[in-house]
């Protein structure tokens, strides 16, 4: 072309989460059954959504209202619906004003890094969700800064890590949190989260918390909302449905906003990703109008103990499995429903392989692995594809050097559950040992 018309961002966005879907489905029509154990998406999985949430729905699709535009920060009694819920634990306090709706929280990501100037940096975990580390790193046209997340402590954050990074790194003008952690399934203490709290309040930066697997902790563990601890620093909480009503086709996200108006930068800041929403008009009607009924129904706290009692059982048949195999590292997942498990980089080689009967299906996977920079997990993960149908995501795809993978825990039969963990488990064992 006559100009380069390429974002200098555009290499940085990758999400292998999707991406392997296609090396699946090609398996597929190749004949090899698979287990897509990739996506969080629990009505994917066979999730079954209750007939009172159905009903509530239906309800709504029969009211005109829920076919029309709505405001551009969204409905406003929803507004006023979840402002006051959060209002009611008696820490930060916020209006209607403080709550802008999205498409999806994938949609409030993409605004939230790319309305930064772009010599602006947020520190991100690493692993950390891809979405998150892909838009950032476009946004700045770089690789993303990242704080370590420490897999021999629970996955708990590096404090002394992202201190440092902080310190040394001028360009850092934000931190973002996940919470509970999407890869790894760990929830994070209140003391830990205060501490990054205090290091944001130190450096004078803003604070982003994900926080869309909040009300999904189990095995004992519990942690807090970054409204309750928060304070006095400028900060925003990214919420949605897609996970624990769960909705994720609704695309239904939305960022809780605190202290913008104690500081005027980044008060021009949130005030930027409005008018962007104002250019786009507003978000989908239905769906927020959905979520006061759904959320303040009877049943829905006993439907959301049954599912968190279930990811509970998954989490601990999964951990018993895998806690032994040699090679790995494996912590139990206490929040979301996923288990990330490292596989140690010094037991991984560029010979090593699986059995797969099909030669179609070899030749296609000693094609996939063979050109140069294929990670060692991205090898392994996709022997266990073609060898076992068993599709996982690659854990050195979510912003970390750590090798190993990222495996959901949704899957409903317990028998077929373990049955995939259990395959996991002696396929790890013959590939490393092959």
């Amino acid at each position: 072309m006559r100009n380069d018309i390429v974002h200098i961002g555009a290499g940085e966005l990758t999400y292998e989460i999707r991406a392997i879907v296609e090396i699946a489905e090609t398996l597929q029509r190749m004949g090899i059954k698979t287990n897509m154990e990739n996506i969080g998406d629990p009505v994917a999985k066979g999730e079954k959504i209750p007939k009172w949430m159905k009903k509530l729905v239906a309800e709504l699709v029969m009211e005109d209202c829920s076919y029309g535009y709505c405001p551009t920060k969204g409905v406003l009694e929803t507004r006023e619906f979840l402002a006051e819920r959060t209002n009611r634990r008696g820490k930060a306090q916020i209006t209607a004003e403080d709550i802008m709706f999205f498409n999806g929280l994938g949609d409030a990501i993409q605004k939230v890094y790319g309305f930064l100037r772009r010599e602006a940096r947020v520190i991100g975990p690493s692993p950390t969700y891809s979405t998150h580390s892909s838009a950032e790193a476009a946004h700045a046209g770089q690789r993303p800064i990242s704080y370590r997340l420490d897999p021999d402590n629970n996955w708990y954050p590096d404090l002394d890590d992202l201190r440092l990074s902080v310190k040394y790194n001028p360009a850092v003008s934000g931190i973002l949190i996940i919470n509970p952690d999407n890869p790894t399934g760990s929830v994070y203490p209140e003391r830990i989260l205060r501490e990054m709290i205090a290091i944001a309040r130190e450096y004078d930066l803003f604070v982003i918390c994900d926080e869309v697997y909040l009300n999904i902790v189990y095995n004992g563990q519990s942690t807090k909302p970054l409204s309750d601890l928060i304070g006095d620093v400028p900060g925003m909480a990214l919420r949605g449905i897609s996970k624990d009503v769960p909705w994720p086709g609704a695309r239904c996200g939305w960022i809780e906003t605190y202290n913008a108006e104690r500081d005027p930068v980044f008060k021009r800041y949130m005030q930027s990703i409005l008018n962007a929403k104002m250019v786009e008009v507003c978000s989908t009607t239905l769906p927020q109008k959905a979520i006061p009924r759904i959320l303040d129904h009877p049943e829905y706290p006993s439907y959301l103990d049954e599912r968190r009692a279930r990811y509970e059982n998954c989490s601990n048949i999964a951990y018993e499995i895998l806690k032994d195999v040699p090679g790995t590292k494996v912590n139990r997942t206490n929040g979301a429903f996923y288990m990330s498990v490292v596989i140690k980089s010094e037991a991984l080689t560029h010979k090593q392989t699986l059995p797969i009967e099909n030669a179609e299906v070899r030749s296609l996977v000693e094609r996939l692995v063979s050109p140069p920079g294929v990670s060692l997990d991205k090898r392994f993960v996709y022997y266990l594809l073609a060898s076992t149908g068993i599709c996982v995501v690659p854990l050195s795809s979510f912003c970390t050097r750590e090798m190993g993978f990222r495996i959901t825990l949704l899957e409903r039969d317990e028998k077929e559950f373990t049955r995939i963990f259990q395959t996991i488990a002696d396929s790890i064992t013959a590939y490393l040992n092959s």
